[in-house]
C-alpha cells in the first residue's frame, strides 16, 4: 500500500510538471506567432511608406493620420508601364482587426481624388486582414517646424507654406518638400502590457 501510495504521488507531480511545460510550450507558440504576424504588419507598412507619393504628385496631403487609420497614396513603379499612383489605408475594423484596404491603380489626380472620398468597399478594391486582437492603432505625423501631430490642419498648413516657399524666385524648381517626414503607429492588444511602437520614414 504505501508503495501504490508513493506511485500515485509520483505519477501526480509528474502530470503537473507536464501540463506546465505543455501550457509554457503552448504560450511561446502564441506569442511567436504574434511576433511573426506583427512584423509582416509592420514590414508592409513599412513598404507603403517608402513608397509614397509627394504631395504634389497626389495633388493633396500624400499621408493621412487619425481616427484609428493610416492612409498613404503611394506610387506603383512596373518594369515596362507607366508609374501608377494607389490609395492605401490601415483602419482598425470591428473585432480588433487591422485591415490594408488598396484601390485599383490610378492614372491621374482626379482619379486619386475619387479614390481618396471613396469608401473602402468601393468596387476594385481590395482588403487584407493584417492582425487581429488589437484593442488600439494610433497614428501620428511628423510635420517640420510642427513636430508630431494628429491634427491634419497641421499638414495642411505645411503644405501652404511649401507651395508659397516654392514661389521664392531663388529656389528655382526645386521639388516641393514633403509636408510629413515621417508617421508613428502604436499598437496595442490586451495581452501587452504598453503598445508596441514604430516610426517609418516617408519616401525614404
Amino acid at each position: 500500500m504505501v508503495a501504490i501510495a508513493i506511485f500515485a504521488v509520483i505519477a501526480v507531480l509528474s502530470w503537473r510538471g507536464l501540463d506546465q511545460i505543455m501550457r509554457g510550450r503552448t504560450t511561446i507558440t502564441n506569442a511567436m506567432e504574434d511576433e511573426r504576424v506583427m512584423a509582416q504588419l509592420f514590414d508592409q507598412m513599412r513598404i507603403d511608406a517608402r513608397q509614397a507619393a509627394t504631395d504634389d504628385e497626389a495633388g493633396q496631403a500624400a499621408v493621412a493620420v487619425g481616427g484609428n487609420s493610416l492612409q498613404i497614396v503611394r506610387g506603383v513603379y512596373t518594369q515596362g508601364a507607366a508609374p501608377r499612383l494607389q490609395v492605401v489605408r490601415y483602419r482598425l475594423v470591428g473585432g480588433g482587426r487591422v485591415v490594408r484596404f488598396a484601390s485599383p491603380l490610378l492614372g491621374n489626380v482626379g482619379d486619386v481624388r475619387r479614390a481618396l472620398s471613396a469608401p473602402d468597399s468601393s468596387d476594385g478594391w481590395t482588403a487584407i486582414p493584417l492582425m487581429g486582437g488589437v484593442s488600439t492603432f494610433a497614428t501620428r505625423a511628423y510635420v517640420p517646424k510642427t513636430g508630431w501631430t494628429m491634427r491634419m490642419g497641421d499638414v495642411a498648413a505645411q503644405i501652404t507654406e511649401n507651395d508659397n516657399n516654392l514661389k521664392v524666385p531663388q529656389l528655382g524648381n526645386a521639388p516641393l518638400p514633403r509636408a510629413v517626414t515621417a508617421v508613428q503607429i502604436a499598437l496595442g492588444a490586451p495581452n501587452l502590457a504598453s503598445p508596441i511602437t514604430r516610426v517609418f520614414l516617408i519616401g525614404e
